[in-house]
């Protein structure tokens, strides 16, 4: 599944083409992707203009002028690319090359804006993404997006915050970290990243890092901005993958060459002067990487 810095690069890359454009037409190719499309959906998208191309956790939110919101999820091959417009490449590709065999265009958004006439598509080989819409001003209320904790880029997400969420949990470190109800979008591959950062051992209990007042500790302090600082640096790559891949200006990416554990198992630690191994277990059916030597 991608994860939020490659939808953000999605989201970014597809916003010049997108916003205060006018959809002329929505092409449906089929009936549904892992879920039906949502009843009237091309007619109720046709003639709409985009006023803002948003994202919720890992969820893009393509808000319409009539008060609605397109709400569509990648799953795990889903990918959009842009025919003609200001851009020309598909925007975040990622974790292996996507598709563009037309059989598996599912959706096609035909756009008229100040750049001209485009087409964005959605492809989606496998299907288990989805596109659905709500009124925006319900979307705290829509099932995948109720109740989802604070977005780790923005301001609610705090020591104190965390620290509220964390006290008297015996929950294992990371297993609390990627509870969508503490922080939102928060996936695997970063938060390993993040308490390699911070030190921290991703089997401790959660309570750990507060102290007995319920006040955040000093690692608490240190996780926070490990947290922030790894998603703003591959945000700024452009997103994660397993592979290079071409953004829409043609760049490469390149985070993925520089994750510090994250599928690094039997290779030196990267932090200065330790001399660890970086070790991999399963958690929860995942895989979990760390240094058992600074991470304590």
């Amino acid at each position: 599944m991608p994860e939020l810095p490659e939808v953000e690069t999605v989201r970014r890359g597809l916003a010049p083409t997108m916003e205060g454009a006018r959809i002329a037409r929505l092409e449906l190719r089929r009936k549904d992707l892992r879920f039906p499309f949502p009843d009237g959906l091309e007619a109720r998208a046709t003639g709409r203009e985009i006023v803002a191309l948003g994202r919720r956790a890992k969820y893009l939110l393509i808000d319409l002028d009539d008060g609605t919101t397109i709400i569509s999820h990648l799953g795990m091959s889903g990918s959009f690319r842009i025919e003609a417009g200001p851009l020309s490449d598909a925007p975040g590709e990622f974790h292996h090359a996507r598709s563009k065999d037309e059989k598996h265009d599912h959706a096609i958004f035909h756009l008229e804006g100040p750049n001209g006439i485009s087409r964005v598509i959605y492809n989606d080989p496998r299907r288990f993404g989805f596109m659905d819409m709500a009124q925006r001003s319900e979307l705290d209320l829509y099932p995948f997006l109720f109740g989802l904790g604070p977005e780790p880029t923005g301001n609610e997400l705090s020591a104190a915050y965390l620290a509220e969420r964390f006290m008297g949990k015996a929950q294992p470190l990371k297993s609390a970290l990627l509870d969508q109800k503490n922080i939102a979008g928060l996936g695997n591959i970063y938060v390993c990243e993040a308490l390699w950062r911070a030190h921290l051992r991703p089997t401790r209990a959660a309570a750990t890092v507060v102290t007995k007042t319920g006040k955040p500790s000093k690692q608490m302090d240190l996780l926070v901005a490990s947290i922030r600082d790894v998603i703003a640096d591959a945000i700024k790559a452009g997103g994660s993958s397993l592979r290079d891949h071409i953004q829409t200006d043609g760049s490469l990416g390149y985070f993925q060459h520089s994750f510090s554990v994250y599928d690094r198992e039997s290779l030196p630690c990267r932090t200065p002067g330790c001399g660890g191994t970086v070790a991999r277990i399963v958690q929860a059916g995942r895989s979990t990487f760390y240094c058992p030597d600074c991470q304590k």
